[in-house]
This record gives C-alpha cells, structure tokens and sequence, in this order.
C-alpha cells in the first residue's frame, strides 16, 4: 500500500476543536504516517487539551478563527475533537470546503446532524470518518479480527460489549482536574450511547459483517449525579441484525483501585468458538494490555496482541490519496451513527436521569 512518503507531497492537516484528549491519538496517528499538522484551532483556550496539544506541538500555527483551516485549500484533511455537539458543524464546513474529516467518536449527536453530513459527503466526494477508538487503536481488537475471517471460530452470531470508563481519569482530561461542565450535559455529549455506545455497535457491526440492524431495546440511567440530572452515568442496549445479536453495557463506575481508566471487554460467540478481548488490563493477571483469549474445538489459547500493526491512520492516508475508502466504508460509519442516535432517543429512563 502506498504511504505518505511515496506521494509527490504529504497530507496537510489542521486539528479544529480541542476539547478532547483522544485529539492526542488522532493527531499523533497522523503524524506517524508522515503527514504534517499545519494549524490547530479551539473555542476554549484555557482547556487542558488545548494547553496540552499547544506545549506538545509548538510549532503548529494557532487561529482563533477556525474558518483560516477550514477554508485553507492546501489543506487536505481536518480532525476534529470538539464538544460533540460542535463536531458535526466543524465536519461539514470543512468537507464543503473540500476536505477529509476525521472526528472523535461521536462524529454527531442528532439525526438531522447525521442526515447533513450525508448530503455533505455525497456532495463533496470526501470522506467522514469517525475514529471509534476502541477498535482503531487497540491490538487485540485488530487480531480478533484476523481470527474471525480465518473462519477459526466459525460464523459469529453475538458480541457483548462492556465499556466501563472512570470519570475522574486524568489521561481523558490531559491532566486536569475535573471533567468540563459540558461532560454533565447530554445535549452536548449526546447522551452514554451515542457518546461511549457508538464503539459498541460499531464492533457489532464490524465482527458479525452486518450492514445494518435494529435497536431491540436501550436504557439509559443517572444513578450517582442526583445534582447533574442531564448526565447519564449507565447505558445498556440490546442489538439484532438478520443473522446476529448483541449487547452493549456502558457505565462511568471505573473504581480508582483499577490500575486504568476501564476493563473494556468484548465477547465475540462464534459457532464454533468464542473469543474474549481484555483490552486495556487483565486484572490480577498479566501484565499491559491487549489481552486476548481464544477458545475453538481443540485448544484454549491466550495471545498476547502487543506487537499487531495498527493500520486506521495509514490507511486515512491512502484514502485521502487514492478516494477509497479502505480505513471505514462510509456506509458503516454511517450506519453506526444512526444506530447510537435511535438508541438514544429509544432509551428509556431511570434513577436521577433526565
């Protein structure tokens, strides 16, 4: 596959929105592929990320006004780790003005949101992709992958997705103190499901190979911010495609004895096997992350993930080069979106939640 360095010229790219710490990942993944940061732009200047991204990149130019980037034709590409209620407006502003979009997981948080990019994707022929982290960026799941299309543990039929976070995790708010008012706001955040959920049902999706599905069920729960009754601190759902189903529980509860932000868990159930991904710790156990078992009809494996290539960001760069879509097809990152969204709006309510 062709890479940056192989090109007449490398991908320009600006970051616009900073109020995310995964913009570390989005920018550093880039730049690992030989692309260069030409600007970055935010709303709040005094954020953590911002003072963060500007002390590790200095010599990136700073604009006030992110219309100097979003407008810049010698700009290729733009990601964006805003409020995700502003991700959607940076996203489109930027495709109709002819760029690549990479956004932080949720990529928007409404349905006429979602139904806008669309138009602006088909409009300007570039691409939306949401980084949905969880599998972009961890071993195990890109080696879990591998297993299932060797066929090992025959047709997948269900995943169940486990996504804990910490609220209080100091890698999530580049070493602030406290999460930012928006954090407490579903209108901001788009609720625990479309916000930390969409991860979830991108890995249903992707591992069972369907299109598309319905959302069976969802719940979603405020049970320890009586205080902050627009913060959803549980999420649950229930998926089904015409050959797999799936579940999906979301929660900030990450006690501050767990050595990490989060003992995220996938459970893929084939037919003839089954494999489980302990993604960032294995409690009590081993050592690191990227943890992964695999069970099949004759032997019981444990895999350590840690030297998988990560492919998401050099293959964005053959995508921006070559109009393929070989990082995400657009449908997928699509339908993901308008799944989390209906799951929020369908959730129901419990405890202090709003």
């Amino acid at each position: 596959m062709t890479t940056p360095q192989q090109q007449d010229r490398i991908v320009r790219f600006a970051a616009v929105g900073l109020d995310h710490a995964h913009v570390f990942g989005q920018i550093q993944g880039l730049l690992d592929q030989g692309c260069e940061l030409v600007g970055i732009s935010s709303d709040d200047q005094s954020s953590w990320v911002v003072r963060a991204v500007r002390d590790r990149w200095p010599d990136a130019e700073w604009a006030d006004a992110p219309e100097t980037f979003l407008c810049d034709p010698t700009i290729d590409l733009i990601v964006t780790a805003a409020v995700p209620s502003r991700r959607a407006s940076i996203a489109i502003s930027a495709l109709e003005n002819g760029k690549d979009v990479v956004a932080d997981k949720p990529g928007c948080v409404t349905v006429d949101e979602l139904e806008r990019l669309e138009k602006a994707v088909a409009k300007s022929g570039r691409f939306w992709s949401v980084t949905f982290s969880e599998r972009f960026e961890v071993r195990s799941a890109v080696k879990a992958a591998e297993i299932v299309r060797e066929g090992r543990i025959g047709r997948v039929v269900q995943t169940l997705g486990l996504g804990p976070h910490r609220e209080g995790d100091r890698a999530h708010l580049a070493g602030g103190d406290g999460r930012p008012d928006w954090f407490y706001d579903r209108e901001s955040t788009g609720g625990i499901i479309t916000d930390i959920g969409s991860h979830q049902i991108d890995q249903f999706l992707y591992y069972t190979g369907s299109e598309t599905a319905e959302v069976v069920s969802s719940t979603v729960a405020n049970y320890t911010h009586p205080d902050a009754p627009k913060m959803q601190d549980f999420g649950e759902l229930t998926l089904q495609s015409d050959t797999a189903h799936g579940y999906v529980r979301l929660d900030w509860y990450t006690p501050d004895g767990l050595g990490t932000w989060g003992d995220g868990r996938l459970v893929i159930l084939g037919t003839e096997g089954y494999i489980e991904l302990r993604k960032y710790v294995d409690i009590a156990g081993r050592s690191g992350t990227d943890h992964l078992f695999v069970v099949d009809g004759t032997t019981t494996e444990y895999i350590d993930c840690s030297g998988v290539e990560l492919t998401y960001y050099r293959d964005l760069v053959y995508d921006v080069f070559n109009r393929t879509e070989t990082a995400c097809p657009q449908r997928h990152t699509f339908e993901v979106m308008r799944l989390a969204i209906t799951a929020q709006q369908k959730a129901s309510k419990r405890g202090f939640a709003q």
